[in-house]
Protein backbone atom coordinates (compact mmCIF):
# COMPACT_ATOMS: atom_id res chain seq x y z
CA UNK A 1 0.00 0.00 0.00
CA UNK A 2 1.47 3.21 -1.06
CA UNK A 3 1.12 6.44 0.72
CA UNK A 4 -0.68 8.82 -1.46
CA UNK A 5 -0.59 12.50 -0.82
CA UNK A 6 -2.98 14.94 -2.26
CA UNK A 7 -1.57 17.05 -4.93
CA UNK A 8 -0.68 20.59 -4.04
CA UNK A 9 -3.65 22.84 -4.21
CA UNK A 10 -6.27 20.11 -3.55
CA UNK A 11 -8.47 19.68 -0.53
CA UNK A 12 -7.12 17.45 2.27
CA UNK A 13 -8.58 14.10 3.09
CA UNK A 14 -11.59 14.64 5.31
CA UNK A 15 -10.63 11.56 7.34
CA UNK A 16 -7.37 13.12 8.34
CA UNK A 17 -7.37 15.27 11.46
CA UNK A 18 -6.61 18.87 10.48
CA UNK A 19 -3.37 20.37 11.84
CA UNK A 20 -4.03 23.08 14.35
CA UNK A 21 -1.52 25.81 14.06
CA UNK A 22 -1.20 29.04 15.96
CA UNK A 23 -3.98 31.60 15.73
CA UNK A 24 -4.10 33.45 12.48
CA UNK A 25 -2.63 36.90 12.36
CA UNK A 26 -4.97 39.85 12.48
CA UNK A 27 -6.48 41.31 9.41
CA UNK A 28 -4.03 43.06 7.21
CA UNK A 29 -1.14 40.76 8.13
CA UNK A 30 -0.15 38.87 4.95
CA UNK A 31 0.22 35.13 5.08
CA UNK A 32 3.51 33.59 4.08
CA UNK A 33 3.61 32.50 0.43
CA UNK A 34 0.51 34.44 -0.49
CA UNK A 35 1.20 38.14 -0.51
CA UNK A 36 -1.77 40.35 -0.09
CA UNK A 37 -4.07 37.48 0.92
CA UNK A 38 -5.81 38.02 4.22
CA UNK A 39 -5.73 35.05 6.55
CA UNK A 40 -8.93 33.31 7.50
CA UNK A 41 -9.54 32.64 11.15
CA UNK A 42 -10.40 29.12 12.13
CA UNK A 43 -9.07 27.48 8.95
CA UNK A 44 -6.34 24.95 9.06
CA UNK A 45 -3.40 25.43 6.74
CA UNK A 46 -3.44 23.37 3.59
CA UNK A 47 -0.61 21.20 2.45
CA UNK A 48 1.48 22.96 -0.03
CA UNK A 49 0.88 26.25 1.65
CA UNK A 50 3.17 27.91 4.16
CA UNK A 51 1.81 27.79 7.73
CA UNK A 52 0.12 30.95 8.81
CA UNK A 53 1.21 32.57 12.09
CA UNK A 54 -0.95 35.08 13.89
CA UNK A 55 -0.84 37.43 16.85
CA UNK A 56 -2.96 36.39 19.87
CA UNK A 57 -6.08 38.38 20.33
CA UNK A 58 -5.64 40.71 23.40
CA UNK A 59 -7.93 39.78 26.31
CA UNK A 60 -10.70 42.08 27.27
CA UNK A 61 -9.82 44.60 30.02
CA UNK A 62 -11.20 43.86 33.47
CA UNK A 63 -12.29 46.43 36.12
CA UNK A 64 -11.60 44.05 39.02
CA UNK A 65 -8.32 45.83 39.99
CA UNK A 66 -9.98 49.24 40.07
CA UNK A 67 -12.80 47.92 42.23
CA UNK A 68 -10.37 46.24 44.64
CA UNK A 69 -8.30 49.45 44.82
CA UNK A 70 -11.37 51.51 45.67
CA UNK A 71 -12.38 49.05 48.38
CA UNK A 72 -8.91 49.08 49.91
CA UNK A 73 -8.83 52.89 49.87
CA UNK A 74 -12.21 53.05 51.57
CA UNK A 75 -11.04 50.64 54.27
CA UNK A 76 -7.88 52.72 54.91
CA UNK A 77 -9.93 55.90 55.15
CA UNK A 78 -12.33 54.28 57.64
CA UNK A 79 -9.41 53.02 59.76
CA UNK A 80 -7.83 56.50 59.74
CA UNK A 81 -11.04 58.10 60.90
CA UNK A 82 -11.46 55.48 63.61
CA UNK A 83 -7.89 56.04 64.76
CA UNK A 84 -8.46 59.82 64.99
CA UNK A 85 -11.59 59.23 67.05
CA UNK A 86 -9.69 57.02 69.49
CA UNK A 87 -6.94 59.62 69.86
CA UNK A 88 -9.44 62.31 70.78
CA UNK A 89 -11.10 60.04 73.27
CA UNK A 90 -7.78 59.37 74.98
CA UNK A 91 -7.02 63.07 75.16
CA UNK A 92 -10.44 63.68 76.60
CA UNK A 93 -9.83 61.02 79.23
CA UNK A 94 -6.48 62.58 80.19
CA UNK A 95 -8.03 66.00 80.58
CA UNK A 96 -10.93 64.65 82.60
CA UNK A 97 -8.58 63.14 85.18
CA UNK A 98 -6.16 65.96 86.20
CA UNK A 99 -3.18 65.38 88.46
CA UNK A 100 -4.22 65.83 92.12
CA UNK A 101 -3.09 69.03 93.79
CA UNK A 102 -0.35 68.17 96.35
CA UNK A 103 -1.80 70.71 98.76
CA UNK A 104 -5.27 69.23 98.48
CA UNK A 105 -4.04 65.74 99.33
CA UNK A 106 -1.80 66.80 102.18
CA UNK A 107 -2.73 65.25 105.47
CA UNK A 108 -4.06 67.75 107.99
CA UNK A 109 -1.56 68.98 110.50
CA UNK A 110 -1.85 68.34 114.19
CA UNK A 111 -4.62 70.20 115.85
CA UNK A 112 -6.78 70.67 112.74
CA UNK A 113 -9.25 67.99 113.84
CA UNK A 114 -10.54 67.29 110.32
CA UNK A 115 -9.54 65.57 107.10
CA UNK A 116 -10.43 68.45 104.80
CA UNK A 117 -8.24 69.45 101.89
CA UNK A 118 -7.57 72.90 103.31
CA UNK A 119 -3.92 73.13 104.44
CA UNK A 120 -3.36 74.12 108.06
CA UNK A 121 -2.82 77.80 108.65
CA UNK A 122 0.80 78.64 109.47
CA UNK A 123 1.17 79.88 113.00
CA UNK A 124 3.33 82.98 113.53
CA UNK A 125 6.60 82.30 115.26
CA UNK A 126 6.81 83.50 118.80
CA UNK A 127 9.66 85.67 119.96
CA UNK A 128 12.08 84.03 122.31
CA UNK A 129 11.90 85.42 125.83
CA UNK A 130 15.69 85.67 125.74
CA UNK A 131 15.54 88.39 123.07
CA UNK A 132 12.23 90.23 123.50
CA UNK A 133 12.99 93.32 121.41
CA UNK A 134 15.61 92.16 118.94
CA UNK A 135 13.35 90.67 116.27
CA UNK A 136 12.06 94.16 115.45
CA UNK A 137 15.53 95.73 115.29
CA UNK A 138 17.13 95.60 111.86
CA UNK A 139 20.54 96.39 113.39
CA UNK A 140 20.68 93.29 115.61
CA UNK A 141 23.70 91.06 114.95
CA UNK A 142 25.05 87.71 116.07
CA UNK A 143 28.49 87.88 117.63
CA UNK A 144 31.18 85.48 116.48
CA UNK A 145 34.03 86.95 118.53
CA UNK A 146 34.33 88.97 121.73
CA UNK A 147 35.18 92.10 119.72
CA UNK A 148 31.79 91.88 117.98
CA UNK A 149 30.11 93.03 121.19
CA UNK A 150 31.45 96.53 120.46
CA UNK A 151 28.51 96.81 118.02
CA UNK A 152 26.39 97.63 121.06
CA UNK A 153 28.20 101.00 121.19
CA UNK A 154 26.86 101.71 117.69
CA UNK A 155 23.31 100.76 118.67
CA UNK A 156 23.24 97.12 117.53
CA UNK A 157 21.80 94.50 119.90
CA UNK A 158 23.68 91.21 120.19
CA UNK A 159 21.34 88.31 119.54
CA UNK A 160 23.44 85.68 121.28
CA UNK A 161 24.46 87.77 124.30
CA UNK A 162 23.28 86.94 127.81
CA UNK A 163 20.14 88.61 129.13
CA UNK A 164 20.74 91.35 131.66
CA UNK A 165 18.95 90.38 134.85
CA UNK A 166 20.62 92.72 137.31
CA UNK A 167 24.08 94.08 138.21
CA UNK A 168 25.06 91.49 140.81
CA UNK A 169 25.36 88.58 138.36
CA UNK A 170 26.38 90.45 135.22
CA UNK A 171 29.53 89.89 133.18
CA UNK A 172 30.88 92.98 131.39
CA UNK A 173 33.07 94.14 128.54
CA UNK A 174 34.28 97.75 128.05
CA UNK A 175 35.21 99.46 124.76
CA UNK A 176 36.46 102.96 123.89
CA UNK A 177 36.67 104.80 120.60
CA UNK A 178 39.39 107.02 119.13
CA UNK A 179 38.85 110.73 118.42
CA UNK A 180 40.32 110.33 114.97
CA UNK A 181 38.34 107.13 114.33
CA UNK A 182 35.01 107.52 116.16
CA UNK A 183 33.54 104.29 114.81
CA UNK A 184 36.54 102.17 115.78
CA UNK A 185 36.18 100.62 119.22
CA UNK A 186 39.05 99.02 121.12
CA UNK A 187 38.65 96.67 124.03
CA UNK A 188 39.75 97.74 127.51
CA UNK A 189 40.98 95.10 129.89
CA UNK A 190 39.93 94.71 133.48
CA UNK A 191 41.42 92.55 136.20
CA UNK A 192 40.76 88.82 135.90
CA UNK A 193 40.06 88.74 139.64
CA UNK A 194 36.94 90.84 139.20
CA UNK A 195 33.56 89.11 139.57
CA UNK A 196 32.27 90.67 136.30
CA UNK A 197 35.36 89.56 134.33
CA UNK A 198 34.71 87.30 131.28
CA UNK A 199 37.25 85.57 129.04
CA UNK A 200 37.26 86.26 125.33
CA UNK A 201 35.93 82.76 124.66
CA UNK A 202 33.03 83.35 127.06
CA UNK A 203 31.59 86.37 125.24
CA UNK A 204 28.09 84.84 125.14
CA UNK A 205 27.94 85.11 128.95
CA UNK A 206 28.36 88.90 128.80
CA UNK A 207 25.20 90.91 129.52
CA UNK A 208 26.66 94.41 130.05
CA UNK A 209 28.75 96.49 127.64
CA UNK A 210 30.46 99.70 128.74
CA UNK A 211 31.06 102.26 125.97
CA UNK A 212 33.48 105.17 126.41
CA UNK A 213 33.35 108.12 124.02
CA UNK A 214 35.75 111.03 124.26
CA UNK A 215 34.18 114.20 125.53
CA UNK A 216 34.41 116.83 122.74
CA UNK A 217 36.84 119.64 123.51
CA UNK A 218 38.50 117.77 126.41
CA UNK A 219 41.92 117.45 124.74
CA UNK A 220 44.83 118.66 126.82
CA UNK A 221 48.11 120.23 125.77
CA UNK A 222 50.11 117.77 123.68
CA UNK A 223 53.21 116.16 125.11
CA UNK A 224 56.12 115.56 122.73
CA UNK A 225 57.32 111.97 122.69
CA UNK A 226 60.25 110.83 120.53
CA UNK A 227 60.32 107.35 119.00
CA UNK A 228 62.11 105.36 116.33
CA UNK A 229 59.68 104.32 113.61
CA UNK A 230 59.53 100.85 112.10
CA UNK A 231 61.59 102.06 109.12
CA UNK A 232 64.37 103.20 111.48
CA UNK A 233 63.66 106.93 111.25
CA UNK A 234 63.30 109.10 114.34
CA UNK A 235 59.83 110.64 114.79
CA UNK A 236 58.25 113.06 117.24
CA UNK A 237 54.63 112.34 118.27
CA UNK A 238 52.20 114.68 119.99
CA UNK A 239 50.72 112.67 122.89
CA UNK A 240 47.34 114.15 123.96
CA UNK A 241 45.32 113.67 127.14
CA UNK A 242 41.48 113.79 127.22
CA UNK A 243 38.34 112.64 129.09
CA UNK A 244 35.84 109.92 128.24
CA UNK A 245 32.17 109.45 129.12
CA UNK A 246 31.35 105.89 130.23
CA UNK A 247 27.85 104.55 129.55
CA UNK A 248 26.50 101.07 130.30
CA UNK A 249 24.18 99.18 127.93
CA UNK A 250 22.40 95.83 128.05
CA UNK A 251 24.24 93.70 125.51
CA UNK A 252 21.18 91.84 124.26
CA UNK A 253 18.97 94.88 123.63
CA UNK A 254 21.48 97.76 123.28
CA UNK A 255 19.36 99.71 125.78
CA UNK A 256 21.03 102.13 128.15
CA UNK A 257 21.00 100.83 131.71
CA UNK A 258 23.32 103.26 133.53
CA UNK A 259 26.05 105.93 133.58
CA UNK A 260 29.62 105.23 134.59
CA UNK A 261 30.71 108.84 134.87
CA UNK A 262 33.81 110.44 133.40
CA UNK A 263 37.06 108.55 132.98
CA UNK A 264 40.33 110.42 132.58
CA UNK A 265 42.89 109.60 129.91
CA UNK A 266 46.11 111.09 131.26
CA UNK A 267 49.19 111.74 129.10
CA UNK A 268 51.74 112.57 131.78
CA UNK A 269 54.26 109.98 130.63
CA UNK A 270 55.22 108.82 127.18
CA UNK A 271 54.28 105.14 126.77
CA UNK A 272 56.87 102.57 125.70
CA UNK A 273 54.71 101.67 122.74
CA UNK A 274 52.48 104.11 120.89
CA UNK A 275 50.12 104.09 117.92
CA UNK A 276 49.94 107.39 116.09
CA UNK A 277 48.55 109.03 112.96
CA UNK A 278 51.31 109.43 110.36
CA UNK A 279 49.55 112.43 108.81
CA UNK A 280 48.85 114.46 111.95
CA UNK A 281 51.61 112.85 114.04
CA UNK A 282 49.13 112.74 116.94
CA UNK A 283 48.32 110.03 119.47
CA UNK A 284 45.61 110.06 122.16
CA UNK A 285 46.09 108.64 125.62
CA UNK A 286 43.97 105.63 126.64
CA UNK A 287 41.46 105.85 129.49
CA UNK A 288 42.88 104.91 132.84
CA UNK A 289 42.29 101.23 133.65
CA UNK A 290 42.03 101.89 137.40
CA UNK A 291 39.26 104.45 136.84
CA UNK A 292 37.38 102.02 134.55
CA UNK A 293 37.45 99.27 137.18
CA UNK A 294 36.31 101.70 139.84
CA UNK A 295 33.30 102.66 137.71
CA UNK A 296 32.44 98.99 137.07
CA UNK A 297 32.75 98.14 140.73
CA UNK A 298 30.33 100.89 141.61
CA UNK A 299 27.73 100.02 138.95
CA UNK A 300 27.85 96.22 139.18
CA UNK A 301 28.08 95.92 142.98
Amino acid sequence: MSNSHPPYGEQPDPNVTPWSGPPAPPAGYPAYGQPGQAPQYGQAPQYGQAPQFGVPVPPQKSNRGLVIGLIVGAVVLILALCGAGIGLALVGDDEADPTPDPVATTAPGPGTGSGTDTPPTAQPSESSPEQPNNNNNNNAVTARYSSDLSSVCDGSPILNAATYSGPTTAKAYVFSNNPERPTFWSSKLVGSDKRYYAKSADFTTVSVVGCMSMVPGSEGAPKKCDYKASDGKNVSVSYISSRYQLTFFAAKTAEKIGDGGVVNAPATRCPSFISYNKTTMKAYAAPDSGTIEAALDKFLS
